[in-house]
């Protein structure tokens, strides 16, 4: 089978691979679609310490069963998206409903060949787990992809921010994740959303979505007093910072209200992991400051459901569709801010 197969930082190589040969329990699919998530890239461009190469990235795919070995699970012919962690299932977190955050998680692309090929391998556990979700709206794979990403972001929404008709939010990044902060914002019943970012490219393509007000961040923070402009003089009730940034994180204190919610969604390099934060707005301002990593599979339940349904915008999300022999393109692209979220279909 034909795969793009990371070799090692700046080195992704669309070469001929073996056939995945399935063991009792796994399953085969055909991968329609693949979408690039910054995590991809961050990988590409720097390596990640928990991948090993040789190895097939994409985490963010849809496909079809085309075989099986497993006695349950989908059938041959299913449409199909998968919830990618495949956690210990015994570790305290586990316990806790929080397979997220397992001592000793498994995923997709990391620990077992990913997505960017024409065919995928499902592991055993994850088969009998019921991590695949079947695709039964007449909607295109590359916007049914957007799930595993959506997923994340459900999760930083739900029992944390609990966003609502009175609050007025704040995305710090429009990226697509930032966009789909956003997004679940404006469904949850946000008064106002306001998306922030210092790329005006990115900013040009967030006039697709129905947002109240798109924000250049400048290093003078003429962002930070227009927000309180918006806001009669009291910040955002809600902010979220989708991005890797110590200044974003920063900025988020100085734009939330009292008695606000602060979300640091994107995490910071590890090789610089901190910010010089005010701390006094946290003290004075009551604020409420929280953290997210990952999804539980009732997060991504939920978002595989939402795109399903319609009422999410994914076709204006995903807005380049590649070939696999062009996937370098894909992540030029996106690192250019030239696409929001670009999709691999290794089918053309």
């Amino acid at each position: 089978m034909k795969a793009a197969v990371f070799e090692g930082k700046d080195n992704i190589v669309v070469q001929e691979v073996p056939d995945p040969v399935l063991q009792d329990g796994e399953l085969l699919l055909e991968i329609e679609a693949c979408c690039i998530c910054g995590a991809d890239l961050r990988t590409y461009r720097h390596g990640h310490a928990k991948i090993t190469p040789p190895r097939i990235l994409g985490h963010e795919f849809c496909g079809t069963v085309v075989e099986t070995r497993a006695a349950d699970g989908p059938s041959v012919g299913d449409r199909v998206v998968m919830y990618i962690v495949i956690p210990c299932g015994q570790c305290k977190y586990c316990r806790a409903g929080r397979a997220n955050l397992c001592v000793s998680r498994a995923t997709m692309s990391y620990d077992f060949d990913g997505a960017f090929a024409t065919h995928m391998k499902v592991p055993a556990k994850a088969v009998a787990g019921g991590h695949l979700f079947r695709v039964e709206a007449d909607i295109s794979s590359r916007e049914m992809a957007i799930s595993e990403p959506l997923g994340c972001a459900i999760n930083a929404h739900h029992n944390r921010l609990n966003i609502g008709l009175k609050d007025v939010v704040a995305v710090i990044g429009a990226g697509p994740i930032g966009v789909m902060h956003a997004l679940l914002a404006r469904l949850q019943g946000a008064q106002k959303v306001f998306i922030l970012d210092t790329s005006e490219s990115r900013l040009e393509m967030a006039k697709a979505f129905d947002l109240d007000e798109r924000i250049i961040v400048s290093s003078e923070g003429g962002h930070i007093e227009r927000v309180k402009e918006l806001t009669d003089g009291f910040g955002a009730d809600v902010v979220i910072v989708a991005c890797g940034s110590p200044h974003a994180q920063i900025d988020s204190l100085e734009i939330a209200a009292k008695a606000g919610r602060v979300e640091f969604f994107g995490g910071l390099p590890k090789s610089s992991p901190t910010a010089q934060l005010n701390t006094n707005h946290i003290h004075y301002k009551e604020i409420t400051v929280s953290g997210s990593f990952s999804e539980k599979m009732s997060d991504f339940q939920a978002a595989q459901a939402l795109v399903q349904s319609g009422r999410f915008p994914a076709d204006k999300i995903v807005n380049k569709e590649l070939p696999l022999e062009v996937i370098t393109d894909g992540f030029h692209l996106m690192e250019e801010g030239k696409a929001l979220k670009a999709c691999i279909n290794p089918q053309l």
